[in-house]
């Protein structure tokens, strides 16, 4: 019972953080500052770097074996 209630409380917390944005809040959320990599060319390269060092490949690489040149 008290378990119910614990699943329930939580639920409730989730669900209120979600919220409508409206159309004119849009551009807003669309705003490069907004963005989890504001510069995805400066990201991108970071990931190439990160990876040659590490000799490991990222989910999004494509071929290479972590040597640098590719």
């Amino acid at each position: 019972m008290i378990i119910r209630f614990i699943v329930a409380v939580l639920v409730a917390i989730a669900a209120t953080g979600c919220t409508q944005v409206k159309v004119w809040e849009r551009g807003n959320l669309a705003r490069n500052e907004m963005a989890f990599t504001p510069d995805p060319l400066e990201q991108k390269i970071q990931d190439h770097i990160y990876h040659s060092k590490e000799a490991s490949q990222s989910v999004a690489a494509g071929a290479g074996g972590g040597c640098g040149c590719n």
